[in-house]
Order: structure tokens, then C-alpha cells, then sequence
């Protein structure tokens, strides 16, 4: 029996040493990724309180962290191509297009075309530059009196109602306007923090949304007033074409109407013309397809953009941001099941929460913080909020 578990124990020895010799060295970058799997996939049975949301925020991280990645790095990158593709149309409207208005035009309409658009582009660089600059806001780092309604997990500091921690900034932020944990949020994440190259809060969420408002305003005005000149200049292009490949003579169509409302007898007489003119040059080319992209460039983000700004309204409207939506939703549906209405603590009333927003306090605030640029400060700390004020008109304009 002695021999036996000797012999044992030496095959068992030997076993090892060869298991140990014949052992494989994964790389440490290897080993980190296969323990932060094991990680995510031990987090979805992590307690019986898990529901469907965490469980779709850790299979989806990998997601998030990737978005995360680019939009730090290329943040710049986006801000420099925003930066070109306006710059752009301001090229060919002022090159383009207003000599054509100068020409074409009753002093009216050129007085109305050069006053609207210059104000638009005025407002567009000025909130663009404020919100890409000004901070958002955080939350004092230091102990303070400044009373809290959690602790961040990853600051591990008190967080102030309306705070939130952004894994971009990698620091909490005062009202925090985006969430970038569901999945429609992603596509919200790049289009603000990629546009901006800033966490968009407390200080400079008006900034924000006035930048894509006016934005939107200036690409339906370069849109509508250009329609008829983007058809003329692509029959222009496609008729050119045509001849060019039968190797005949080039007509000359006339210029369309820079804008679709204009009186009849400013018109009169500016019909089609066929007129004998000399071939069809590169500069003439260079106009029409100028011309052909600035139209769909500015349509396509006059939608895309306008989509943005008109949710990003009806949340002003209802007292919240875009991550406080996805929690009030939440909330509402909880006290739904034991009978009760949820109400949002930091809604005004939807007149109030406007004036609250744009830091309207009389009526001349309107014209002065509304329609031109004003660098005021928002209503309030970004610490403290008033909860459930009076119903009465906060602010009396």
C-alpha cells in the first residue's frame, strides 16, 4: 500500500511538471480583456434587483466605450469638419449667390436677404463659440454646504440634484443635459459632444440649443431660398452633359429665384431665354455643382438637425434634460403601479421654464437675450434648485 500511494504521488509530480513546462504565457493585454469580459458577464447575475436596463448597459458597454473613445479623440476632428462645411456655404453664398441677389433683385428683397443673413450667421459663430467654450459647470470637489442627493462612484463626491457623471469629461456635471447609457442617447452623444467638443450643462445649454436653433433656422433659409436655383442648375448640369456627348451647341437656361415668395412683378420678363452663348465653361460647371451642394448640405442637416432642436424644445418645455426624460419616465411608470401622478420637481410651468432657460426677466429680455447674442449667465447656481415653486408667475413678464 506504501509502494502504491508512492507511486502515485510521483505520477501526480510529474503530471504537474509537464503541465507547467507545456504552459502557455497569454499576454497581459490579452489577459485584461478576457478578465474584463468575465467581469461584464458576471455583472448580469450579480443580485436578485437586476433588471433589463442593466443588463442591456453592460452588454452593451463594450459599445459605449468605443463611442467614448472616439468621440474624446476625434472631438477636434469633428469641430474642424463642422467648422469647414459651414464655412463652406458661406463661401458660396457670398461669392455665388449674392452677386446674383445684386443683380436680380429689387433693393427690398437685397436689403432682406443681406439683413436676415447676416444676423443668422451672427448668431450661429456666436453661440457656437460660447458653447464650445464655456464650461458646463461642476460640482465643488471640496467639502461644502452645498446640500447633495448622492455620491458619484466613480468621483466618489457629493452629486447635487440634477448632476451627473460624464464619462467623456470623466467629472460630473451640473444638469447634465445627455445620458449616454441607452441607446438613443449614442446617437445624441455624438451629435453634441462631437459637434462641440464639450460636455453640454448648466452654463452652456443655452449656448447649445441656440446654435442648433439658429443653425436650423440658416439651412431652411439657404434651402427654400436656393430650391429653384439648385432644379435650374441641375438641369443645367444634366442638359450640359447631354450635349457635351452629342458634341453640339450649349443653351443657357436662366438663373431660378433665389426664394419661392416674391412678388409677380419682380419677376416680369426673367423667363427661359435660349440664347446662343460660348461653351460650357469650368467655371460655369464649378457654380452649378456649388451651388447643387450647398442645397443638399443644407437640407439634409436642416432635418436632421431640426429633428434635434424640436425634441430638445419639448424638453425645455417640460422643466428637463435629456437624461432626466429617461428617469421621470421611469418614475412616472413606478408611481403608476401604486396609483400615484408623478410631477416633475424642476418644471415652472411651460412659459416659466422658457424664461428660466433663456434668462428672460423683463420684456425687453426678449429682443436682448433671445434674439441677439448675449453672454448672461443661466438663472441659478446649477447647485441649488427651487422645488415646486408657487404657481404664480416667477418671473412676470
Amino acid at each position: 500500500m506504501h509502494h502504491c500511494s508512492s507511486a502515485m504521488y510521483l505520477l501526480l509530480r510529474c503530471l504537474r511538471g509537464c503541465s507547467r513546462h507545456s504552459r502557455i504565457r497569454i499576454p497581459r493585454r490579452l489577459k485584461r480583456l478576457v478578465s474584463y469580459i468575465k467581469l461584464i458577464f458576471n455583472s448580469l447575475y450579480f443580485n436578485s434587483l437586476i433588471n433589463s436596463e442593466v443588463v442591456m448597459d453592460s452588454i452593451l458597454e463594450p459599445v459605449f466605450w468605443t463611442v467614448e473613445v472616439i468621440t474624446r479623440w476625434f472631438g477636434m476632428v469633428f469641430v474642424v469638419l463642422v467648422v469647414a462645411l459651414t464655412s463652406s456655404v458661406v463661401f458660396i453664398a457670398y461669392f455665388c449667390l449674392l452677386p446674383l441677389v445684386l443683380h436680380t433683385y429689387p433693393p427690398a428683397w437685397i436689403f432682406w436677404h443681406i439683413c436676415y443673413g447676416h444676423w443668422n450667421l451672427v448668431m450661429i459663430v456666436f453661440h457656437y463659440y460660447k458653447a464650445t467654450n464655456t464650461p458646463p459647470g461642476n460640482p465643488p470637489k471640496m467639502k461644502s454646504d452645498v446640500p447633495f442627493v448622492s455620491v458619484c462612484k466613480k468621483c466618489v463626491i457629493p452629486k447635487p440634484a440634477r448632476s451627473h457623471h460624464c464619462g467623456i469629461c470623466k467629472t460630473c456635471i451640473l444638469k447634465m443635459d445627455h445620458h449616454c447609457r441607452i441607446l438613443f442617447h449614442i446617437a445624441m452623444l455624438l451629435l453634441e459632444m462631437a459637434w462641440l467638443n464639450n460636455c453640454v450643462g448648466h452654463f452652456n445649454h443655452r449656448y447649445f440649443f441656440s446654435f442648433c436653433l439658429y443653425l436650423t433656422l440658416g439651412c431652411l433659409y439657404c434651402s427654400v431660398s436656393g430650391r429653384y436655383l439648385f432644379l435650374d442648375a441641375y438641369s443645367a448640369i444634366d442638359h450640359f452633359r447631354h450635349m457635351e456627348a452629342e458634341k453640339q451647341g450649349v443653351p443657357v437656361t436662366s438663373i431660378g429665384l433665389l426664394i419661392g415668395i416674391v412678388p409677380s412683378e419682380g419677376v416680369a420678363g426673367k423667363g427661359v431665354q435660349e440664347i446662343s452663348q460660348p461653351p460650357y465653361t469650368y467655371k460655369d460647371r464649378m457654380f452649378h455643382k456649388s451651388v447643387i451642394y450647398m442645397w443638399v448640405l443644407t437640407s439634409t442637416v436642416a432635418v436632421a438637425l431640426g429633428a434635434l432642436t424640436l425634441w430638445h424644445a419639448v424638453l425645455i418645455t417640460r422643466g428637463e434634460t435629456s437624461i432626466e426624460r429617461h428617469i421621470n419616465n421611469k418614475e412616472a411608470k413606478r408611481m403608476a403601479k401604486h396609483g400615484k401622478v408623478y410631477r416633475n420637481p424642476f418644471s415652472y410651468g411651460k412659459l416659466n421654464n422658457w424664461k428660466v432657460f433663456f434668462g428672460v426677466e423683463k420684456r425687453s429680455h426678449w429682443l436682448t437675450r433671445v434674439l441677439l447674442p448675449s453672454g448672461h449667465a443661466p438663472y441659478g447656481d446649477g447647485l441649488t434648485w427651487d422645488v415646486y415653486p408657487l404657481k404664480k408667475d416667477i418671473m412676470p413678464v
